[in-house]
């Protein structure tokens, strides 16, 4: 039992039942601590959280029945054993009435109070690693919960839908994952259902995202390194893979890992052990494989960023989450999860979506995938100051008409070749510019609208 769980605050007026009760604690290796006014117990109290309250019935500034109930509201978990010389049957029922651990009379027999004390202490770990253990189930449905809202909301799409049936049937294996898609289409929010449903939920899934890190620092990072390993290595660190052991290591992004480390960690994979960067220590590891690319499985083979022997390892489960564009029917119950996420997040009514509006993101080609709708829904609800969403409070880009969008695209996509190419995608910037008002780009570009009309016929620009 740990120092801290053996600290004994002793409540009582009698300046030689202190002086005893201090002395034999502390011979019994307790760190006891005396008052002897109600007020000043409570503070103390307060301040070092004991495991146990010696508490006399008859104190100076309060009825010590009184006070018992006042240390049990505030503290739950502090046992309360009653030393009084006020010895009765009434005091003794009401006390246990009130939460006393025990009750015990002066003169007390110090092998009885120092064994009551032991079974209080015992109680009250028993209560805490209780408590622990309801906050680790807690979390635990915490994250299933959270899980299965950021999951159901798009699995509208028959794609989708057959993604939930695979997470669902491996999930609970400790098989390695390897899930691909384009930036923002949700490999994350995968990646925490799989783990929310594996054997290692009781543990946070550990991330590591190899294209946020230097190529030099990936290593340290995933492998750990002693104390002088190399320049600036003042301390230990221990690393990804200690960390997520008995969990999940989610590496995001592992194509951009360089090339050498993913063969030291394809042996981590095989041998299930590991040495920290300076170490001559071999640890074993003890983790479930997550991984995540956005490139496409066979350039990032072709280009060798990604080995072969590696992707073989990881690939026992391939999860492909096809871009927004290619499952429209996904985006009305997204367009409903985040519409009330931001809503209760800015403590604002939930706002209903215009259908104009709503075609608009029917529409729109989403490049950026489901976080680019979730930020766009952001945006949405902070700007709207009425139960309604319109199309003035979408982003500009989803404003467009479809035509322009689709223009736009192949001005950002195509190289300029000539004048003509120069004076077509001035107009299709222009008309980007102004949301599709051909009034307000002839404006910009300083023609007549006229003329606009001429050109945009010219070059087949249709809105």
């Amino acid at each position: 039992m740990t120092a801290e769980n053996r600290r004994i605050l002793i409540i009582d007026d009698e300046r030689p039942i202190l002086l005893t009760l201090e002395a034999l604690l502390s011979r019994h290796g307790f760190q006891p601590e005396t008052a002897a006014t109600a007020s000043y117990g409570l503070r103390r109290l307060k301040e070092i959280s004991p495991a146990v309250v010696l508490l006399d019935l008859q104190l100076p500034d309060a009825e010590g029945l009184e006070m018992l109930g006042q240390i049990k509201d505030d503290h739950p978990d502090t046992q309360v054993i009653i030393l009084t010389a006020h010895d009765s049957l009434n005091n003794a029922i009401e006390s246990i009435k009130r939460g006393a651990y025990h009750f015990i009379s002066k003169p007390y027999a110090p092998e009885e109070l120092l064994s009551l004390i032991e079974k209080a202490l015992e109680k009250q770990s028993l209560l805490r690693e209780t408590e622990q253990l309801r906050r680790k189930t807690q979390q635990l449905e915490k994250r299933l919960e959270i899980a299965e809202t950021r999951l159901a909301p798009v699995v509208k799409s028959k794609a989708m839908q057959e993604i939930q049936e695979l997470v669902d049937a491996m999930s609970p294996s400790e098989a390695n994952v390897l899930i691909t898609g384009e930036s923002g289409v949700g490999k994350e929010v995968i990646a925490n259902v799989i783990h929310s449903r594996s054997r290692r939920a009781d543990k946070p899934m550990i991330k590591l995202n190899c294209a946020a890190f230097p190529q030099a620092m990936i290593e340290s990072e995933l492998f750990g390194y002693v104390k002088g390993a190399f320049t600036g290595a003042m301390n230990d660190f221990p690393g990804m893979i200690a960390a997520a052991a008995g969990s999940t290591l989610f590496l995001d992004e592992i194509s951009e890992m360089p090339a050498d480390l993913q063969t030291r960690f394809l042996r981590v994979l095989q041998e299930r052990e590991y040495r920290p960067l300076g170490s001559t220590k071999t640890l074993k590891a003890d983790f479930r494989v997550i991984a995540a690319t956005n490139r496409p499985i066979s350039s990032a083979l072709a280009e060798n960023r990604l080995r072969t022997d590696l992707y073989y390892r990881l690939n026992t489960f391939q999860i492909e989450i096809p871009p927004l564009r290619e499952r429209k029917e996904d985006i009305p119950p997204l367009v409903a999860t985040f519409l009330k996420r931001f809503a209760t997040e800015l403590g604002k009514p939930e706002p209903e979506i215009a259908p104009e509006a709503f075609q608009k993101l029917l529409d729109y080609s989403w490049p950026g995938n489901v976080r680019e709708l979730q930020n766009a829904m952001e945006y949405a609800v902070v700007l709207a100051r009425k139960d309604e969403i319109s199309v003035k409070e979408l982003p500009g880009e989803v404003q467009l008409p479809a035509a322009l969008q689709q223009a736009e695209r192949n001005v950002n996509g195509g190289g300029v070749q000539n004048l003509d190419d120069l004076e077509r995608n001035a107009i299709i910037q222009a008309l980007a510019q102004c949301h599709g008002n051909k009034k307000k780009a002839a404006q910009v570009l300083g023609i007549q609208r006229p003329t606009l009309y001429n050109k945009m016929k010219r070059y087949a620009i249709e809105l």
